[in-house]
């Protein structure tokens, strides 16, 4: 998809976004990221994309020092202007680079709700990875929230799928399959009294086997995968929480 850049996803749907995802629980993750960062060693705690604070705001709520890492200035803005979200330090820029400016090392990066995927080249993912990892402490966990890429809903490549139908509009999805460059492209079409809406989006997904390899490349080792937030047994349904943990012996590094 031409013009897509990191920012493209939140600065054209930030308006729409919790609406879209007002299903979507978010204490089940907050509870098991309070827990893996009580594992870990004692220091600050970054999330890569934190959109509209779904998951930040109520982490932090729980006395977590937490910083963030967003392209979207919409998408930060939305959330600066729900409670808590004001006092939360946000960095504007790429996730892929993991810059959130000071000398700061962490005790935990992660990336919620398979937003690690809207990095669309495997460069740009293999780049996120090893900069987490430098910005690591020794024994930080990089934590990863993933869907099992699911490629067999896809007919000459193609989907056109049906999300909602209400008396004044229907939501649904179309969406384009390259199964060389591993990549989704496609949009969101809200059709409504008021008219016609797409809403772009593009992922490169990536399978748990690869995204190991990338961890490895970086210096991380697997500590966990789990088939969700309340650390269910891993299967091909659904989607996965992986745990890459930065080796003790990175202290120098």
């Amino acid at each position: 998809m031409q013009n897509h850049g990191p920012e493209t996803y939140g600065e054209l749907n930030a308006d729409v976004y919790d609406a879209w995802h007002a299903e979507l629980d978010p204490t089940e993750a907050v509870r098991s990221l309070a827990a893996l960062i009580e594992e870990g060693p004692a220091g600050p705690v970054l999330e890569l994309a934190v959109g509209t604070g779904r998951v930040t705001i109520p982490l932090a709520a729980t006395g977590v020092d937490l910083r963030g890492i967003d392209a979207s200035e919409a998408m930060v803005a939305r959330m600066r202007a729900k409670p808590g979200g004001e006092r939360i330090p946000v960095t504007i820029g790429d996730m892929a680079d993991v810059d959130p400016g000071g000398t700061d090392r962490f005790a935990m990066v992660f990336v919620v709700f398979s937003t690690f995927f809207f990095l669309l080249t495997q460069e740009e993912q293999v780049r996120c990875f090893g900069n987490v990892a430098r910005r690591l402490l020794p024994g930080g966990r990089f934590v990863l929230e993933c869907p099992m890429p699911d490629v067999g809903r896809y007919r000459r490549n193609q989907n056109l799928e049906v999300h909602r139908v209400d008396l004044d509009r229907v939501r649904l999805t179309a969406v384009r399959h390259d199964p060389v460059a591993q990549r989704f492209d496609g949009h969101h079409v809200l059709i409504g009294n008021d008219g016609i809406r797409l809403a772009p989006a593009s992922m490169r997904y990536a399978w748990p086997s690869e995204l190991d390899l990338m961890a490895r490349l970086a210096g991380l080792e697997r500590r966990y995968r789990w088939g969700g937030w309340g650390r269910e047994p891993f299967t091909a349904e659904g989607g996965h929480i992986s745990v890459y943990e930065k080796p003790a012996a990175s202290a120098a590094a």
